[in-house]
């Protein structure tokens, strides 16, 4: 009996990409493994966070590395970190920020919604958001005049394919940052194989996502300078306490990390590519259907499949209504555009989209 029949669970086919509603990714068997070998057994965690420190670290080219619970408590330790330091009295006084330089510096075009906005992620640690720019353009000026302000406790960061308007050179916007003596995080959540092209930003911190592209269980991983990643730690004797990682999480992570060192990294984007752009020949068939190969904007080594359709929010609508139920990217549903993700998908279940998408639009 499969999991999904013994306790009456939808049966899906995730075409959307590393979306946590759908339960995020898959785990290989080697992780899973790893994992279940952890359950029954007791650690130091201490001792645990520091080999999954030294691991972040030789992988990321990073001082140092934390494991927190996911990416969005992520955003609020790091920010807490760079307002408290390592300093305990300051760190039980979290979320009270008085006599605390607590103001974050967020380009307006960098406020993202996963569930809920990370302004929201950021104010959890009691900081105050003061938004650079408008939801159009952002440039280094104006976010050196939010800078320039009293009681600046970081400048924060998004590299997403979910940001708004014109990029920004994070680069440009680290150093505006580090000529003030300001700390930079960027949050790089489903950037995980970019974490070193982060890093090389100067960011103090980068978060990213283990459960995405990594397939770890649920967690965050923090990768930045040694003081501040141990600011984040020491915060699980504060308001991090309801957001530490479990063991089995950082066991995952560790034997993730070990995998993603040992496979053969530029056969595995050529053989995705070569997913994508057949899908996209094969749909393509299907009368009505232009279909496009699309580079992931971010430069995350990862395409995807657009689809032109006559009318995308219906097709969206079945495709889930099926049965096993298939999602797929809605975010230019208006213009009747979808898009499909098939990192996680076997040739089975490319298969049954397309025999899915034959069966509706004919």
């Amino acid at each position: 009996m499969s999991i999904h029949e013994r306790y009456r669970l939808s049966v899906v086919i995730n075409a959307k990409g590393t979306y946590t509603p759908l339960g995020v990714s898959r785990s290989s068997d080697g992780v899973a493994a790893a994992v279940a070998q952890a359950l029954p057994e007791f650690f130091v965690m201490d001792e645990l966070g520091d080999r999954a420190s030294e691991a972040i670290a030789q992988f990321t080219g990073a001082q140092a590395g934390a494991v927190v619970h996911c990416t969005a408590a992520g955003i609020t330790l790091s920010v807490a970190a760079t307002m408290t330091g390592g300093d305990p009295r300051r760190i039980a006084a979290l979320p009270d920020t008085t006599d605390l330089h607590h103001r974050v510096v967020l380009p307006a075009c960098h406020v993202v919604n996963y569930g809920h906005t990370n302004l929201q992620g950021i104010r959890l640690a009691g900081a105050q958001v003061d938004l650079a720019g408008d939801e159009t353009r952002c440039s280094i000026g104006d976010l050196e005049e939010e800078l320039d302000g009293p009681d600046v406790a970081c400048l924060f960061l998004v590299s997403s394919r979910l940001t708004e308007g014109e990029p920004i050179d994070l680069v440009a916007a680290v150093r505006a940052a580090h000529r003030r003596g300001v700390p930079a995080i960027i949050d790089g959540a489903a950037q995980f194989p970019r974490i070193a092209d982060l890093l090389s930003t100067g960011a103090d911190l980068v978060l990213v996502s283990g459960q995405k592209y990594l397939g770890s269980p649920t967690a965050g991983l923090v990768a930045g300078t040694w003081s501040l990643v141990q600011a984040v730690r020491a915060q699980e004797r504060g308001i991090g306490r309801g957001m530490k990682p479990t063991k089995e999480a950082v066991i995952g992570v560790l034997a993730a990390l070990e995998e993603w060192q040992a496979f053969d990294r530029m056969k595995w984007e050529a053989d995705e590519l070569a997913k994508v752009v057949a899908f996209a020949d094969a749909a393509g068939k299907i009368p009505g259907v232009v279909t496009e190969v699309v580079p992931d904007p971010t430069g995350l080594q990862v395409s995807r499949a657009l689809l032109r359709v006559p009318d995308a929010k219906r097709l969206a609508t079945e495709l889930e209504a099926g049965s096993p139920s298939i999602y797929v990217m809605t975010d230019r549903v208006d213009t009747n555009e979808l898009m499909f993700e098939l990192v996680p998908l076997d040739d089975t279940e490319i298969a049954a989209v397309l025999a899915r998408l034959w069966a509706i639009l004919t």
